[in-house]
Formats: structure tokens, sequence, C-alpha cells
């Protein structure tokens, strides 16, 4: 009675897992849907795909239709007499070899699971190139960000320089420490050039593999909470997971391309009519023939290779969904982790940004000296860069999931 309780509760919480609907918040700081799915289109890999959807629909028309063509024979023929004049004879001949209609029919499901094959594939061919736009994009977003902090970090050690200046003349501090300033802000300008060189690097390579993906940077948006059980995102993904898709109808054609070896095994015959004219045009000759192939060896070792690939299909197929399944719980993990590292170091760069303000008041008024202040001004450009890069890297892998969940771009609509 226990036992069947608890299979009761555990089949009544799947049950109810499968009926919750896996909602995500709209992605902001991203383009929006028709602008990326132009530039995906676009895309080299993606249209390779098209291309290859546009030949399997011939190649399922080549199926549908029957393999085999009319042929035509016409012979001519001059018999010799040891008395008499000679005969000129001549026989025409017409015959088509007939695909048996249990082989018609699985050729029709081959040709219908090559195109879905190919749908597959340009399904597999978005996801990657929207994975591949997320990381340029937010490649560029984080070295356009960086670059303007460094800016800002620019403008402050100016400030220092200008304050140090004045309490040189004043009599208040050293050469020394006027030297100091500067070497401290040629440092920030020679990060400031850095992130430029970085900034103009992310985006040559955005625009070469997206051409037209150009307009300003956007703001980066707080990276948003995973709040949803992790099964119900793997479902989701498992479900939407294009080289799954691909493994699964490989796995079929090879079921039916068995299946086709072992209809093959009774031949297709072959039927024919001719008609002749011989003994002067005195022969009229009007016939039927059936030709029909003897069965050997080969077409049972057709049959034995196309289980065999069957089982190489199981396997693959198999392969693939812990490929799948491995790749999901570490883009998840990544999510989560990364979101809640983002929130530390950003409590971090708060803290260490009102502490730097507070030195650089503080040694605006003589309060502090100037070791003070650098060091302050340091750990407010270590803290605010985490910071960037811990949001960079958070919504990068937050936009990842949604990518690989389908839940972005209308990527399930293609």
């Amino acid at each position: 009675m226990k036992r069947f309780l608890w299979l009761a509760l555990f089949a009544a919480s799947v049950s109810a897992l499968g009926a919750e609907e896996l909602v995500a918040p709209a992605p902001t700081g991203l383009p929006s849907t028709e602008l990326v799915q132009t530039w995906l289109r676009q895309d080299p890999s993606v249209q390779e795909a098209f291309a290859g959807l546009a030949a399997a629909e011939h190649t399922a028309g080549m199926l549908r239709a029957s393999p085999y063509e009319f042929g035509a024979e016409v012979s001519s023929q001059r018999r010799n007499y040891d008395v008499g004049p000679s005969s000129n004879e001549w026989s025409v001949q017409v015959d088509r070899t007939l695909r048996l209609p249990g082989k018609g029919a699985i050729d029709r499901q081959l040709g219908s699971a090559e195109i879905a094959l190919a749908q597959a594939r340009v399904g597999a061919a978005f996801n990657v190139a929207a994975r591949d736009f997320v990381d340029l994009w937010m490649d560029w977003q984080g070295a356009t960000h960086r670059r303007q902090l460094m800016q800002e970090q620019q403008v402050f050690g100016d400030e220092s320089a200008r304050v140090v200046e004045l309490r040189r003349r004043a009599g208040d501090a050293s050469t020394l420490e006027a030297n100091v300033v500067e070497a401290d802000s040629a440092e920030i300008r020679r990060q400031l050039s850095l992130a430029e060189t970085e900034e103009r690097k992310a985006r040559a390579k955005l625009l070469v593999r997206f051409p037209g993906a150009e307009g300003a940077a956007l703001d980066l948006a707080d990276p948003d909470p995973i709040t949803q059980p992790e099964a119900l995102w793997k479902e989701r993904i498992l479900r939407a997971s294009s080289p799954l898709k691909i493994s699964r109808v490989e796995f079929e054609q090879a079921q039916m391309a068995a299946e086709r070896a072992r209809a093959d095994r009774l031949p297709d015959p072959t039927i024919g009519v001719y008609t002749a004219s011989e003994a002067f045009s005195n022969e009229q000759i009007v016939g039927v023939n059936l030709t029909v192939p003897i069965p050997g060896r080969l077409r049972s070792q057709r049959l034995e290779q196309a289980l065999s690939q069957v089982d190489m299909a199981t396997a693959a197929l198999d392969r693939q969904r812990r490929l799948v399944e491995v790749g999901t719980d570490q883009v998840f993990l990544d999510a989560t982790g990364s979101f809640d590292r983002w929130r530390l170091a950003e409590q971090s760069a708060i803290r260490t940004l009102e502490n730097g303000r507070l030195t650089q008041r503080a040694f605006s008024l003589g309060e502090v000296d100037l070791q003070a202040l650098l060091l302050a001004r340091r750990q407010t450009v270590e803290a605010a860069d985490s910071a960037l890069n811990a949001r960079v890297l958070a919504l990068r892998s937050y936009y990842s999931l949604l990518v690989d969940a389908q839940l972005i771009w209308d990527l399930d609509r293609l």
C-alpha cells in the first residue's frame, strides 16, 4: 500500500511538472526579433542549411517517383536464304521495371524523413548562429562598456592630478607626488587605449559574421534570476534540441532503410511488350515478356548492413541525448551561478565606488594622503571591472540558456 501511494505521488508530481509552462521574462538589452532574424538568415551556415532543405525536397520528389523508366528496344535484321531473295525483318520492344506497392510506400516515408532531417538541420544552423550572435554581441557590449568605464576613470584621474597640482603650488604637495599622480593617470590612459582597441576589434568581428548589425551599444540590463526548476528547463531544452532532432530523424531513417532492404529481398519484376515482323512480313508477332531477377546473397547482405546501421543510429541517438543532457546541465548551472556571482560583484563594486568617492573628497580636503587615494582608485577600477565582467557573463549565460530553450527571437517557430 505504501509503495502504491508513493508511485501515485510520484506520477502526480511528474504530471504537474509536465503541465507547468516554462515562462522566461522578455530579455532586454538585445536587438529586436525582426533585426536578429534578418541577420541570422543572412548567415552562410543558415543559407547552406536552407539550400540543403531545397535539395531534400527534390530528393523526396525523386523517392516519390519510381526509380524505373520505360525502355525501348528496336532491332533490325536481314535473313538470307540459300535459294530465293533475302527477308528484311524487324522487332520493337517496350518494357519497364515495376516497383512493388510496399516499396513505394517506404520510399515516400524516406522522402518525408529527408525533409524532416533537412528542417532539423535548418533549426540547428539557426541555433548555432544565434549562439554565436549572443557571444559576439556580448563581446562588443562588454568592450564598449569597459571603454566607458575607463573614460570615467580618466576623468577621476584628471581631477586628482588637478588637485595635486593645486596643492603643489600651495606648498602642500611635493613634485614627487605630482609625478606619481601623473604616472597613475598615464596608466589609466593606457587602459583606455586598450579598451578602445578591444571595442573596435569586437565590433569588427560582429560585423564580419553578421553584416548589418550596426547601431549604438545598448544598456546592459540587470540579469534576470532563474526561478523555475531545473527539470522544467531541461525538459524544454531536450524537446527543442535540434541536434537531438537530427539524431532522432536519422534513427527513423535507418529503420525505414532496413524495412526497404527487407522489402527489396523480393525483386521488382520487369514487364514488356513487343512486336516483330518476319518472313517477308508474312509473320506478325505480338508478345509479352516478364523478367524477374533471381535473388542472391547480395540482397541478404544489404539487409544485414541496414540492420547494423540501425544499431549504429540507436547508439548515436543515445549518445546525442546524453550530450544534450550534459550540455543542458552546464548551461543551467552557468546561468544560475553567474547570476549569483554578479550580485556579489555588484555589491562589492557599489561599496568600493562609494569608498573611492569618499577618499577622493577626503584627499581634496587634505584629510588623507596620496597613497590612500591611489589605492582607493585602483580598488574602484578593479571592483567596477569585475562587476562589469560578471554582468556580461551573467547576461551571456542567460541569453544562451534562452537560445537553447528556443525562448528568444522566435526560434521555436522556424
